[in-house]
């Protein structure tokens, strides 16, 4: 089992119904516990918000997980999701749960998935950026209604040239996301592989590819008229790429989400996409 939490930084999503009375009640457990909180309410989170604290309780929706996700990927800070939007996929507890769950989560009772992250690195004006995402990377033409055509190379052999409103790279667990609306395939969050789906493509026999983890791929706008917009996440300030090609591979660390310590993927699954099964296998 884990070790208990002794400090803790909260991120409150302000805008979302009823996080800032959560926050207050997690506040309080956390202070009969003599646990040390810092808190904050600002996107992004000030700079070097996380260090030094033994967990994250990040109390919003996947958004807000999303948005904290490098950051604590890179100081190897523990996230501990509290919903407070719609889906959830990634947040640990409910709202439902958290006042309940919380204090057994701050003494360790709970368990780590260590879940991939994609890095998209581009040369843009001879400025190397690197994008990092938990979910996905996404390519689409900065005019939302327009067509964009890129060549995608997997460790240097040629897939295909994609005409599609777009392409996505997810990750496992992004799958779930904008990858699953695209008709992409569901992931399971522990499978060392990369999605490509590509968006609404122009030839039908255009379907998701699966790669091995360790895959380089190199993506190339083929329209000289075209300008790219490359997202991570679905964040608001989305880079904007014309000619240069740029690679996407799995990042160097992953992202330590905690989890209840009876966790169930599946159970997750059917419970959010509303599968048949909720209510358990059948007794004989």
């Amino acid at each position: 089992m884990p070790a208990a939490i002794r400090s803790l930084a909260l991120v409150v999503n302000a805008r979302k119904t009823g996080a800032a009375d959560l926050a207050q009640s997690l506040l309080a457990t956390a202070d009969t516990l003599g646990v040390t909180v810092r808190s904050t309410d600002q996107f992004p989170v000030p700079q070097n918000f996380l260090a030094d604290c033994d967990a994250c309780c990040v109390i919003g929706g996947d958004g807000t997980l999303l948005g904290i996700a490098a950051d604590a990927a890179r100081g190897q800070i523990p996230i501990i999701g509290v919903n407070r939007g719609y889906l959830g996929f990634l947040t640990t507890l409910s709202a439902d749960e958290a006042p309940r769950q919380f204090q057994e989560i701050l003494a360790g009772k709970f368990q780590i998935s260590h879940r991939s992250l994609i890095q998209c690195r581009i040369d843009c004006d001879d400025t190397p950026l690197t994008l990092t995402a938990l979910n996905d990377i996404v390519i689409k033409d900065e005019r939302n209604s327009r067509l964009v055509r890129l060549e995608v190379y997997a460790d240097d052999q040629l897939v295909t040239d994609y005409f599609s409103d777009g392409l996505i790279v997810s990750t496992p667990t992004g799958s779930t996301a904008y990858n699953l609306s695209a008709g992409g395939p569901l992931i399971h969050p522990d499978a060392a592989v990369i999605a490509m789906t590509p968006i609404c493509p122009h030839t039908l026999s255009n379907r998701s590819i699966i790669f091995r983890d360790d895959v380089r791929l190199r993506i190339r706008n083929r329209d000289p008229q075209a300008r790219l917009l490359v997202a991570a996440d679905g964040r608001q300030n989305p880079i904007l790429c014309e000619s240069k090609p740029f690679e996407i591979t799995l990042a160097p660390m992953r992202l330590p989400l905690v989890q209840h310590a009876d966790y169930a993927h599946f159970s997750v699954v059917r419970k959010k996409l509303n599968w048949s099964g909720s209510h358990g296998p059948i007794s004989e």
